[in-house]
């Protein structure tokens, strides 16, 4: 069974993540020294968020069309991304199995994985806040 009903549900809770990660001072610089831009394309349900992490530039997320101009796409069931960010997917034993598939410079991706595992506390907390503490144990 699908986590999230609808593209809706992807925005509020991982889109939100990314609100968060763009503004939060701290995250945001780490997040930024990659450089780029990132579409992550989800499927089940259909969404898309893209998200600004530049050098010089404010941090940026859109939901579904944007301007922005990706350099790197990753694309993923939406149950991947959730799951990722609870921090039980492994990245590279994913893209081996074609669970993710990525689109762009592979060093701008190598770049942004370790960054992301101080945020799967900070996903799971945002969860519960959200009274969605249904999607933690899953």
């Amino acid at each position: 069974m699908a986590y999230f009903k609808d593209a809706q549900e992807v925005y509020d809770t991982i889109g939100r993540l990314f609100q968060h990660l763009v503004t939060d001072e701290e995250l945001a610089g780490k997040f930024r020294k990659a450089n780029t831009i990132v579409r992550y394309e989800y499927r089940s349900p259909d969404s898309v968020v893209t998200v600004r992490l530049q050098e010089g530039q404010p941090g940026e997320v859109d939901f579904g069309e944007s301007e922005m101009e990706p350099e790197v796409t990753m694309a993923m069931e939406a149950d991947t991304a959730h799951r990722f960010w609870l921090g039980e997917v492994n990245v590279t034993v994913a893209l081996a199995r074609g669970q993710i598939k990525a689109k762009g410079p592979v060093a701008k991706i190598l770049k942004l994985v370790p960054l992301t595992k101080p945020v799967f506390p900070l996903y799971k907390a945002q969860l519960e806040e959200q009274g969605r503490g249904d999607l933690i144990d899953v």
